[in-house]
Parts: C-alpha cells; structure tokens; sequence
C-alpha cells in the first residue's frame, strides 16, 4: 500500500483526504465524535506538512441532493474545536463554494466540503456519471489520500474513482485499520474467538461461512442468535427469527462439529413481553423461551460462559452486541462482554471491536477506546474483509502498483 511519505513534499500543495465523518447527530448535536477523532492524525500531519488539506465526506443517506439534516457544518465545527484552529466549510461539494474556499486555503489550512452524497455522482452505480464527479473532484487537489476506512468496500467516486485521477496513497488510519485484519486473517494468534452479534444472522452470513475455517470458537448472541436456536429445535417464542436461514445455520452448526469450530451460544436469556424499557422482562432458559416473549439480552448465566470462554484468548474479534443496549434491562450481556475484552487486552490479546453499534455500544457504556486492542472506524467494511472479499477501495491501489 502506498504511504503518505510516498506523496514526496506536500508543502503549498492541495491533499483531498476522503476521511469518514459519518456521525450520530441529534439535530445540531453530535452524539458520538468517535470518527472525526479517528480522522484527525493524518489531517494533523498533512497540515503539518504543510499542505492544503481538503477534506471530503458523507453524513447519513440523503437522495443525492442538498437535505440540512444531513449537513456537515455541524461537524466542520467540530474538527475545528479538535484540530484547535478553524476549519473553513464550503456549503457545496465542487461548485463555486468549493472551488473558492479551496483557493483561499492558506498551507497547513483545513476545509470540508459539503455532504459528498449531495451529489448524485458520488453513489452512482453508472461508472460515467461517477467519473464526471470524480473528475470535479480531483480539479480540486493535487493528490489524494484514502482515510475513510467506513467507506472502502464501496465503489464510489471518492473513494474508486478519484484514486485512479490523483497521485494517492493510503492515509494512516486506513493503513492501520488493514494492519490489524491482516492480523486477523493471516496467523493470528491463538486461541482466536469471534462473538458475533446484532440483529440478523443474514448479514453475517459470509463472515461466518469464512470464519468457520480461520476462528477456534464463535461465539454468538443479540437477535441472530435465535435463528440458531431454533436450528437446534428449540422455541423462540416472539424473538427475533429469520426463518429462511435456517437450513444454512443448521449446515453451519454441523460443519462447526465436524471441524472442530466451537460454537458457543447462550444458555439463559433476558425475555420480555414487548420491545421496550418498561415491558416486564425475566430471565429464562434459551431453550425454553415462552411463546408470548422475545429475547432481548443473554442472560446472567450465558455471560459469565461468555467472560469464561474469552478468558484464555490471544485474539478475539466482536462485531454486533449481545442485546438491545440502547434499553438498560438489556444492556447487561453486551457489557460482560466488553468487560472480558478489557481484561484480554490486559493480559496482551489482541481484541477489536468492530466498528458500529458494537463501537456505539462500549462507547455509551462508558468504555474508553484505550481499554481494547482497536476500535475499528467501519463495522461493514471489516466484516466485508473478514468474508474475503475484495474491497474496491482497497484494491484500486493494487491496480496501481500492477
């Protein structure tokens, strides 16, 4: 991967950086700052090498046109507060704000542009319109940094297309969120755990096929978890159940057996009557879930297993919590968890989180990024390199050096 030393001397020269500043916002209010954090080290040291740093972004899914709920102002006065000098915002992506606040830009100055996917260009699923805008966008800069790690495993003009018109290279969060899947993907060190979380077994499909041949044990819980309950016969009463998978989960549970994988799954849970804080809840065996509840946590039971079955681990990945965190009776199983990667990481494992709600979650939990390994900035992304496949904004720099 080309590095940012590679760039030669930036000084007096414009660096569009493709960060991924992608936050919760409540209104005008930032909830979570974890990403534009993430973004600042390279900023910091492309402004400190002098250049003129132009940074490009998206903020939730607009319909390629300009929506103030998704504007980044709020954010570009965010990263000024962090970077503790101004950052000038330009209320367009490549029109005349863009192209004027670009050229004002002193060396070591910092913009943002507007909300990338205000453009229809930028998600295009037509390569010509995605290069039209691409080509807007490298007229802006003399080169190219990718450090939007969230955003790698799509094809979009600021993330494929624009590395293709623009001297580029790989900025260094990018550079050390790959660093740690290589980790994980090649050798890691064992035993590996991967606990896998969230609400549909389907979008872990692949990551779970993949892993099946890589990871010691899998560990399993939030809503997925029900579907691989009810492989196994068991009821599931109201919970969460992806009927249509059951034959691939049933599959997996015995290629798990006959490969030696260890697939640990909950054995009491947290049931409620309804999806909400005040809905009367208990604690329950997951083989016996009455049929007027849901699951919505693992139980006491499942999370001590869960600590126990970390214990011992030199590597372990998790991506998607064990409950519904937001609501406190149902935070309990994805806090145990976190815990037994604090005290992994103590004992010198290598723990990622990664990324998303599983981030969300040891954020709001009050966890602090420095008691695990990584926190990965793209929960998608890392289960699109875990599943093994190809990410096109990685890839589009080995076609460069091919």
């Amino acid at each position: 991967m080309k590095t940012l030393a590679e760039l030669g001397d930036l000084r007096g020269k414009r660096v569009l950086v493709r960060s991924d500043l992608n936050v919760p916002l409540d209104g005008q209010t930032i909830t979570d700052d974890g990403r534009i954090r993430a973004s600042l080290p390279t900023i910091q040291q492309l402004s400190g090498a002098g250049a003129r740093v132009v940074v490009c972004a998206h903020l939730g899914r607009p319909k390629g046109a300009p929506d103030p709920q998704y504007s980044l102002a709020p954010v570009a006065a965010r990263l000024g507060e962090l970077l503790g000098a101004e950052v000038a915002f330009a209320s367009d992506t490549v029109g005349e704000s863009a192209r004027s606040t670009v050229e004002g830009l002193p060396d070591g100055g910092v913009a943002l542009l507007e909300n990338l996917r205000f453009n229809p260009g930028e998600t295009s699923k037509d390569a010509d319109e995605r290069g039209a805008f691409a080509d807007e966008l490298a007229g802006l800069a003399d080169a190219y940094v990718s450090d939007g790690f969230g955003v790698v495993h799509r094809a979009q003009a600021s993330v494929y297309d624009i590395a293709r018109r623009l001297p580029a290279a790989m900025g260094g969060l990018v550079q050390a969120e790959v660093e740690v899947l290589q980790r994980l993907t090649s050798d890691p060190e064992r035993p590996y755990a991967v606990v896998l979380g969230g609400a549909k077994v389907s979008d872990k499909l692949g990551v779970i096929d993949n892993l099946l041949g890589t990871a010691d044990r899998l560990l399993i819980g939030g809503g997925m978890v029900f579907t691989f309950l009810k492989a196994q016969g068991h009821e599931v009463g109201k919970s969460l159940l992806e009927e249509d998978q059951l034959d691939t989960v049933t599959e997996y549970l015995e290629r798990a057996q006959r490969d030696g994988v260890e697939i640990v799954l909950p054995t009491d849970v947290v049931a409620a009557t309804a999806f909400s804080a005040d809905a009367d809840h208990e604690v329950v065996a997951a083989d016996a879930i009455p049929a007027d509840r849901m699951g919505l946590d693992i139980g006491p039971e499942s999370s001590r297993l869960f600590a126990d079955k970390l214990a011992d681990c030199r590597t372990v990945f998790w991506n998607g919590p064990m409950g519904a965190f937001e609501m406190a009776p149902y935070a309990a199983g994805t806090e145990a968890v976190a815990r037994a990667l604090v005290e992994a990481t103590k004992e010198g494992a290598l723990t990622v989180v990664g990324g998303g709600d599983s981030a969300a979650a040891v954020r709001q939990l009050g966890f602090a990024d420095s008691d695990f390994g990584h926190i990965s900035t793209g929960g998608g992304a890392s289960l699109e390199y875990l599943e093994g496949k190809e990410l096109p904004g990685l890839s589009v720099f080995d076609e460069q050096e091919g």
